[in-house]
């Protein structure tokens, strides 16, 4: 099996017929049918279903064509590193709310340094969400949470721990934990998301019943809530970053403080390996740099 016979297959599957790949490939449609021919005899099995016409892929033709688009960008990639030329394209990434807010802005600004030729299309959601649109082919990858369950065609890499914060209004500044629990009510982050899950949790743990007074679906609505004085709420440290949180009481959530884990997910077979490490390492690095990793992981 050689590129060429990949690329000859991906032609075919592409513009539906022999007959058109072969203009693709600038070989004669005969050249195509023997490549086929070739790269079948190798495999040992029929790719294309010939009863029908034109052909068309059968089901390990469709299993093979995925591994030839991986295997033809990891190529195309990697000839392009070592002679020189600048990465580009599009990387379709997705990402939570949380590492929206302040972590990839400032990530894809290093990555923009390093692959200046690269561009990006970022999507805001939720971490369930986002990896069904990575095992689909839509997003290269994505950043979600821990505590959600892995699809097996994926693979999931932390690269950030970062603790809770239970925070409250700035004239909550001179009070204690309890004293902040006790004083003011909740406000809760609405989304069925894996954050909103591990504060429940937590609460019910500690024997807490909170005086809930507001659902809201973002962080920097809470925090301008917070800050306004209509209660407490709990936020992920990433979520301290914004300027009008320093203003505000502060103090680890949880007894022991706990912490949540972002990751990154991506195929197990992708033809973006390099950048996407690039990027893993970038957004460790930068949450490092601000201070929100957990000192015991990073």
């Amino acid at each position: 099996m050689d590129t060429r016979q990949l690329e000859t297959l991906l032609a075919v599957a592409d513009t539906g017929s022999f007959a058109a790949a072969a203009s693709v490939v600038n070989l004669t449609p005969s050249a195509v049918s023997q490549q086929i021919q070739a790269l079948e005899t190798e495999l040992g099995t029929q790719l294309f279903d010939r009863t029908r016409r034109p052909p068309s892929l059968n089901a390990n033709g469709m299993e093979l064509l995925q591994s030839a688009r991986t295997i033809i960008q990891v190529v195309s990639e990697t000839k392009r590193v070592l002679s020189g030329v600048q990465v580009s394209g599009t990387l379709n990434i997705g990402a939570i709310r949380t590492a929206s807010m302040m972590l990839l802005p400032k990530a894809l600004v290093e990555m923009r340094q390093a692959y200046p030729g690269l561009l990006f299309n970022w999507r805001v959601g939720l971490s369930e969400t986002l990896m069904s649109d990575v095992v689909a082919g839509r997003l290269d990858v994505a950043i979600v949470a821990e505590h959600v369950g892995v699809p097996s065609g994926l693979i999931w890499t932390p690269f950030l721990t970062e603790p809770l914060q239970l925070i409250g209004p700035p004239d909550g500044r001179d009070k204690t934990y309890k004293q902040l629990l006790k004083t003011y009510a909740f406000i809760r982050y609405a989304t069925n998301v894996p954050l909103s899950r591990q504060i429940d949790t937590e609460f019910s743990r500690m024997g807490i019943t909170a005086r809930e007074i507001a659902v809201i679906n973002t962080i920097p609505a809470i925090i301008s809530s917070v800050y306004a004085g209509l209660g407490i709420a709990v936020v992920p440290k990433t979520a301290l970053l914004d300027p009008t949180a320093s203003h505000l009481a502060s103090f680890a959530f949880g007894g022991p403080p706990i912490s949540r884990r972002l990751g990154i997910v991506r195929r197990k077979k992708s033809g973006r390996l390099g950048v996407i490490d690039r990027l893993t390492t970038t957004l460790s690095d930068i949450s490092d740099r601000l201070g929100i990793a957990h000192a015991e992981t990073i």
